[in-house]
């Protein structure tokens, strides 16, 4: 009989022995010595088996070669589990790094797009956006894009100066193509004027990139666009690429370590006070110059900012009435103002309110109202030390990124004026969980301190009707405006990206009760 593969033999008495107990060791010594017998060989049949599995493992590991070999090409999710079993990948800071809206994809380039980012860091952050959109879409390489080094802020910094490049790149790897720089040869082409270079036509659409800048690519191969604020649409855009902006945004574009760390470190040190209000307070000598509203101000200042208006030749409305202006609402509100608005709304002596904003115009003499009615003020120069902002200093760019942090972590945030911060992290704090952000009504609001001011309302009607008129601007849900042709008029994209939101806006929602105190 066989047991496990090896014959045994039977003996006379009925019991059974290996065929290696019969041998008769010392008579097969001295027979082999002799010649006249050769070794015992195994039998037959365990030969084979032997055979069968040699012959196995030699095919299994052949074809788990040639499938490592392939594993860049072609990761099916079983086998890359199994290779990552055995060459774990490295470490990351996020479990979700790539964008949940794109499969992993052969990538075959139709070109390098090169671009200049113009403004200040949120206007750059959304263009960042919108290039790596624009990029998917073309089917193109990004070459890592270069930020506004010539703006009023003349700030020097590089995208790695502020950004994590290897997150970005990474956390797109299945979207888009980012190198860090051109190749050699395209370098080169560059460096002798052989591209092709043009602003791209602002709130565009897919179709002007399919149509109008792919060919160009395709032609120039190396093709820089030297503008790019608001060259995408708000609307009318797949739902994808609505996707694909807020996946960059609110994923990819994570600050430095460096940034990161003394963000939290200030958010520390508020939370460790108690509760606190974000007032970005965009009351600063380049957004008073552009916008031309000098209410406030002496006649000295407002020549100075007129002056400065006229030096930037890319700032193009230079004859402007401040009063209409103000009345319309499109000024920044004043800090004097904005004491009164915050005082009317409920806000009480006690309460911790961080300037998230760079330096004030008219300094002290401006900001005294404020610190009368508020004497919890601070900003981040009072909260961190000398030598931990060294590193920040003359870097406009990188102390935004301290505010930005911090404004989002904010139990409330309120912006004086709808600039690029205030519109950026209004649309992410919506993402984040429709967190209690204030719109101010600016027109209506001039209306009613104006009438307050010249003893038309008493403090209690003033009070009540500032509370009445932002129930329903909070950051609650609510659906995109949209304006066809005037784009300038409708909702901004980054401000609510309902595309990217869990929650579907009911009508029910445009009217939300807020407690206005944190007593």
């Amino acid at each position: 009989m066989l047991k496990g593969g090896i014959p045994s033999h039977s003996t006379s008495n009925g019991k059974s022995k290996e065929w290696w107990q019969e041998v008769d060791l010392k008579s097969l010594a001295g027979q082999l010595k002799a010649g006249k017998v050769k070794p015992p060989m195994l039998p037959r049949s365990r030969m084979q088996v032997w055979f069968i599995r040699a012959s196995t493992s030699i095919f299994l590991w052949t074809c788990l070669i040639q499938l490592t070999t392939l594993k860049d090409i072609w990761q099916p999710q079983m086998l890359r589990s199994c290779f990552e079993q055995i060459h774990p990948p490295l470490p990351v800071r996020s479990q979700s790094t790539t964008s949940p809206y794109s499969p992993s994809r052969l990538y075959k380039s139709n070109g390098f797009l090169m671009v200049s980012c113009n403004g200040g860091l949120n206007q750059m952050r959304a263009a960042i956006c919108d290039m790596v959109a624009i990029s998917k879409h073309m089917n193109v390489t990004l070459v890592l894009p270069e930020l506004d080094k010539t703006s009023f802020w003349a700030d020097p910094s590089d995208f790695g100066d502020i950004f994590d490049v290897d997150h970005f790149i990474s956390s797109l790897k299945d979207d888009v193509h980012i190198v860090r720089e051109l190749p050699e040869e395209y370098a080169r082409m560059v460096a002798e004027g052989n591209y092709f270079g043009l602003p791209p036509v602002s709130w565009s659409n897919q179709t002007y990139y399919s149509n109008q800048i792919l060919p160009l690519v395709q032609k120039y191969e190396v093709v820089r666009l030297n503008k790019t604020d608001s060259r995408l649409a708000n609307n009318g855009l797949p739902l994808a690429m609505q996707k694909l902006r807020c996946h960059v945004n609110y994923h990819a574009l994570r600050f430095t370590p460096r940034i990161e760390e003394l963000g939290r470190r200030l958010v520390q040190i508020l939370r460790g006070r108690g509760p606190f209000l974000v007032l970005h307070l965009r009351y600063e000598m380049d957004m008073l110059a552009f916008s031309g509203c000098t209410h406030g101000c002496t006649d000295e200042e407002a020549d100075q900012l007129t002056k400065m208006r006229y030096a930037y030749p890319w700032w193009k409305e230079k004859v402007i009435l401040s009063d209409q202006k103000r009345k319309d609402g499109f000024c920044p509100l004043t800090p004097e103002e904005t004491a009164l608005i915050l005082r009317a709304l409920g806000y009480d002596r006690d309460t911790q309110i961080y300037i998230a904003a760079g330096e004030i115009y008219g300094s002290d003499r401006r900001m005294a109202a404020l610190h009368a009615a508020f004497p919890n003020v601070v900003r981040k120069e009072m909260l961190l030390s000398k030598e931990e902002l060294r590193p920040f200093v003359n870097r406009s760019s990188q102390m935004a990124s301290l505010d930005y942090l911090v404004s989002l972590a904010s139990d409330v945030f309120i912006p004086t004026y709808d600039g690029n911060m205030a519109k950026v992290v209004e649309g992410h704090r919506r993402y984040l969980g429709f967190r209690t952000t204030i719109l101010l009504d600016r027109k209506r609001l001039v209306e009613l301190l104006d009438a307050y001011e010249s003893k038309q309302l008493q403090w209690d009607e003033f009070s009540l009707a500032v509370r009445q008129v932002h129930e329903g601007r909070m950051g609650s849900p609510l659906k995109r405006r949209v304006v066809p042709g005037r784009p300038k008029e409708e909702d901004y994209f980054y401000s609510n990206p309902q595309e990217c939101l869990c929650d579907e806006p009911s009508p029910s929602s445009r009217t939300y009760s807020r407690n206005f105190s944190f007593k």
